[in-house]
């Protein structure tokens, strides 16, 4: 029975692991449809203040902010946003890939590289692989709030304003569905005019106080920077959230199915045991009638 025995020890691990995968999966569960919530209520903002800044601009010809400019690209930054804990599958080791890549293509461009890298998950990959991390942001929490972030952000922006980049880019996880989350990278600045920012733009009067309108549009620019980077994060935890439930359902379902296999062993090496005995027996009763 010693192999019966070691079997059902294994049953035994299986089975706590499962409760574990079990509770972890609904924990994700219930933070999912929270962190939803703060995705779609921080979209509106990042969608007005974008239209705001095609009004101002268009009214404004003559002034064209730095933020707007395009530059000969030397040196690029790259914001990237991970997670602060694992088991959520592929979701950073996706986004690493998509990272990596794009900077490859700078790299072999000749072009500069600095990054604000948000997440321990990334601190810990861009410390193994080698990056010039010049600012960076963590525990920021399940529910993260946009003066987390705004010191990590700031840095990149004095580097803009300083001339030392010339684009800045940011790469997240976009929430596609509960079962899909897409890697992107996208650019950040300079700000590039979209159709829906065509679509708006007609004629717009507007009356400032003081009479210029530059310090107006480079708030309006450095809000619109950082609600794009909150939205990044708080859209992540959401692919977060999802892909932990989905990876711990998996592994739950893993687990139910190695339990399953280990019972059918079990009985049989039990099985296996009885029958042995009963020929033991048998022999040792032929024995003594002999």
């Amino acid at each position: 029975m010693a192999n019966a025995k070691e079997i059902r020890r294994k049953i035994g691990s299986v089975q706590s692991t499962k409760k574990i995968t079990k509770a972890m999966e609904m924990v994700a569960a219930s933070k999912l449809r929270k962190a939803q919530d703060r995705m779609r209520l921080s979209k509106p903002y990042a969608r007005k203040i974008r239209q705001v800044i095609a009004h101002v601009a268009a009214s404004h010809p003559e002034y064209q902010h730095p933020y707007l400019q395009v530059r000969d690209v030397k040196t690029v930054g790259f914001i990237v946003v991970t997670t602060d804990r694992g088991l959520c599958g592929g979701l950073n080791v996706n986004l690493f890939k998509a990272v990596m890549t794009k900077m490859a293509e700078f790299d072999k461009a000749n072009v500069k590289i600095k990054l604000c890298v948000l997440g321990r998950k990334g601190l810990a990959f861009f410390k193994r692989v080698g990056g010039q991390v010049i600012a960076s942001a963590d525990h920021l929490g399940d529910a993260p709030v946009i003066a987390d972030l705004i010191g990590s952000v700031k840095v990149m922006l004095d580097e803009y304003d300083n001339g030392q980049l010339d684009a800045l880019f940011i790469a997240r996880n976009e929430f596609v569905t509960t079962m899909t989350q897409r890697p992107l990278v996208e650019s950040l600045l300079p700000v590039q005019p979209t159709q829906d920012d065509s679509a708006q733009q007609g004629h717009w009067d507007y009356l400032y106080e003081p009479d210029d309108a530059r310090p107006l549009l480079t708030t309006f620019l450095t809000r619109y920077i950082e609600s794009q980077v909150y939205q990044a994060v708080v859209e992540n935890i959401a692919c977060q959230q999802a892909a932990s439930m989905v990876a711990m359902k998996n592994a739950s379902d893993n687990a139910t199915k190695i339990i399953s296999e280990l019972t059918l062993k079990y009985n049989k090496a039990r099985q296996a045991a009885i029958t042995q005995e009963v020929c033991e027996i048998v022999a040792g009763a032929d024995a003594i009638q002999s």
